[in-house]
C-alpha cells in the first residue's frame, strides 16, 4: 500500500492550504456580531471551490464532485489544520442527506436536502423508545393514515438534538398485524405543529442533547414516508450505516489521543508528570498501537474504494473500535486526573481543559451505545461478516 501522494494530489493540496490561508480567518468567525454569516459565506465559497458537500448534486446545493477518497483525506486533513468549519454538523449531513439522496423519491431530495445543506432545516433522529433498548424493531409508535395525512401517536425516547430541531426522521408501525421487522416505515415530520411535545433530557455531563419526544396525534402528509410503506426496516440500515460510517471514523480518536497525551504531560502524578508514570505510559503506548492500526486500517479501506473494491467485515468493524478506544482513552483520562474525575463537570464551549475531559470520559460511554450497541455490533460482524451462527438461547 503506498500512502505517499501523487504530484496531482500534492498540487491539490496545495491549491487547498492556498484558500484556506485565503479566505479562513478565525478571528471573524468568533466575532458575535458577524460571525455566524462569515461561516456561512466561508462554507458557500468551499463548496463552490468543490471542498464541501462534494457528494450532493449541485441541483441541491453541494459541489458534485467525482468520488475521489484521497481528495477528500486531503481537505479533512487541511481543514483540521487549518481548523475552519466543514459541513453544517448534525443528523440533518451526516444522517438524513446521504440517506435521501441513496433512497428518497426526486421530490423529497428537492423539498428536504437543500434546505439541510443551508441549515434550514435540522433534523432530530427518532428510534429509540422506552423499553426497546437496543431491539430497535419492537417500536410502538403507531402511524394511521386519515385521508391524505398519517396520524402519529407514541413516544421516542434519546431525541438527539430535538430541542433545536425543525423537522425528525423516525420509524413508526404503519402495520400492526405484520411481523417485528416488517410494519415499520420510516417518516419525515414537521415539529412546528400542536401535537408534538419535547422534554429535554439533561445528562450527566450537563449537557441537553437529547429529549423525550411524546406524539399525540400528531399528523403528517402520507407521501412523507421514505422507500416504501411498511419497509423502513431496510430503510434504517442505510441510515444506520452513515450513521455508523462518521461515528467511526479514526480522526476522532487520533485528535483524542494527542490531547490525552497533552494532559498526561502537564499533570503531576505522585510528585510528577503523569507521562513518566511507567504504568500510564505503557497504557498510552497500547492505545496508540491500536489507534495506529485503527488509522491505517482506514487508510487501507480508502485505497479499496478507490479501486471501487468492497472493505468486507473490515469495514463493519469501525464504530466498535472508536468505541473501545473513546472507552480506554476515558479510563486513562481519569487515572491522570485523580479525583479531579469526580467533580461534576459544567458545560462550556471553552478551551479543552479539565472540564471538557469529564464531558469526554461521560461521552465515552454513550458512544459505546449511539448508532448500535458495542455487543450488537459484535454480533453483526460476526453474522454477517463472517457468517458466524446465531447464538442458541435456551
Amino acid at each position: 500500500m503506498d500512502l505517499s501522494y501523487t504530484p496531482e494530489y500534492k498540487a491539490y493540496r496545495a491549491d487547498l492550504r492556498a484558500f484556506l490561508e485565503r479566505e479562513w480567518d478565525p478571528q471573524k468567525a468568533r466575532d458575535r456580531q458577524s460571525g455566524e454569516a462569515y461561516v456561512s459565506e466561508f462554507r458557500r465559497k468551499a463548496t463552490e471551490k468543490g471542498y464541501l458537500y462534494r457528494a450532493v448534486p449541485k441541483r441541491y446545493g453541494g459541489s458534485e464532485q467525482p468520488a475521489d477518497v484521497l481528495q477528500v483525506q486531503i481537505i479533512q486533513e487541511a481543514f483540521a489544520r487549518a481548523r475552519a468549519p466543514m459541513e453544517v454538523v448534525g443528523n440533518g449531513m451526516l444522517i438524513v442527506v446521504p440517506t435521501l439522496l441513496e433512497v428518497g423519491a426526486e421530490w423529497q431530495k428537492e423539498m428536504f436536502v437543500e434546505k439541510t445543506v443551508l441549515g434550514e432545516y435540522r433534523w432530530a433522529q427518532g428510534y429509540s423508545e422506552p423499553g426497546s433498548g437496543s431491539d430497535l424493531a419492537s417500536i410502538k409508535t403507531r402511524a394511521e393514515l386519515d385521508g391524505d395525512e398519517w396520524v402519529i401517536n407514541g413516544q421516542k425516547i434519546w431525541t438527539t438534538m430535538a430541542h433545536t430541531a425543525t423537522h425528525m426522521f423516525a420509524l413508526c408501525r404503519t402495520e400492526p398485524d405484520a411481523p417485528k421487522h416488517a410494519g415499520i416505515s420510516y417518516m419525515l415530520m414537521d415539529f412546528k405543529q400542536p401535537g408534538i411535545t419535547i422534554r429535554p433530557i439533561k445528562q450527566i455531563s450537563g449537557a441537553q442533547e437529547f429529549s423525550e419526544t411524546f406524539l399525540d396525534n400528531a399528523r403528517t402528509p402520507k407521501d412523507w414516508i421514505v422507500g416504501e410503506r411498511g419497509k423502513g426496516w431496510a430503510v434504517s440500515k442505510v441510515n444506520l450505516k452513515h450513521e455508523r460510517n462518521n461515528v467511526g471514523s479514526a480522526t476522532r480518536t487520533v485528535g483524542e489521543f494527542e490531547k490525552l497525551v497533552t494532559l498526561a504531560k502537564r499533570t503531576m502524578l505522585n510528585g510528577k508528570p503523569a507521562i513518566e508514570d511507567p504504568s500510564i505510559r505503557m497504557r498510552l503506548v497500547t492505545l496508540e498501537g491500536y489507534m495506529q492500526a485503527h488509522l491505517w486500517s482506514g487508510y487501507y479501506q480508502q485505497t479499496l474504494a478507490s479501486r471501487g473494491e468492497s472493505a468486507g467485515p473490515l469495514g463493519m468493524m469501525n464504530k466498535l473500535n472508536m468505541s473501545n478506544m473513546g472507552q480506554t482513552i476515558a479510563g486513562i483520562a481519569t487515572d491522570v486526573l485523580g479525583p479531579t474525575a469526580l467533580l461534576a463537570p459544567s458545560w462550556s464551549g471553552g478551551p479543552m481543559g479539565d472540564e471538557r475531559w469529564l464531558n469526554q470520559i461521560f461521552g465515552s460511554i454513550a458512544m459505546a451505545i449511539a448508532g448500535g450497541t458495542s455487543n450488537i455490533q459484535r454480533g453483526v460482524i460476526a453474522e454477517r461478516g463472517y457468517d458466524l451462527p446465531r447464538e442458541q438461547l435456551d
